[in-house]
């Protein structure tokens, strides 16, 4: 045995890191116009409001699900002039990464991948239901996933730390 084959049988082997993506679908739409044609007789001031969730499912070996909900509701004072939520989805095939980096890509490289094809979901379908375009800003998903990490972390010492002065208390 040469001292390169020697080397390399010591060696733990290491897993090639892949990040495939299988697809990307629409999985759930919903759009609503309460008012009806009552909402276009009438000027509006709007207020827009934005909910933003991921969701991911491991489906296979190295097959995860990934699903983008965004919820936009607008309304003018009490009155809601529509609502629209879209799910839209992916298949991501990922390898070779720790679990905690699993958790990371899922939440914020995925969510990347998705956000573009839901805010065109959204576009097209206020464009068919005779509403202006909705101009929805870039997300930062690393931000975001940086903040919900550092939240966890920041209630489970507050968690931890009732805890033990549970404990002291006998």
């Amino acid at each position: 045995m040469t001292e390169e084959t020697a080397a390399a049988a010591e060696a733990p082997a290491q897993t090639e890191q892949k990040f495939a993506v299988q697809r990307v679908y629409l999985k759930d739409l919903s759009f609503e116009t309460p008012q009806g044609a009552a909402a276009f007789n009438k000027q509006w001031q709007p207020k827009v409001n934005q909910d933003l969730s991921t969701k991911s499912a491991k489906i296979d070996e190295n097959l995860y699900e990934v699903s983008l909900r965004m919820t936009i509701t607008v309304t003018d004072g009490e009155d809601t002039i529509y609502l629209i939520e879209v799910d839209q989805a992916g298949l991501f095939n990922i390898a070779g990464l720790e679990d905690q980096h699993v958790t990371q890509v899922l939440n914020t490289t995925c969510a990347s991948m998705l956000f573009p094809y839901a805010r065109e979901v959204i576009d097209n379908v206020l464009t068919k239901g005779s509403f202006p375009p909705l101009m929805i800003p870039p997300i930062n998903f690393d931000a975001l996933f940086a903040n919900a990490v550092q939240q966890a972390s920041a209630k489970d010492q507050q968690e931890d730390s009732s805890d033990s002065d549970a404990d002291t208390k006998h």
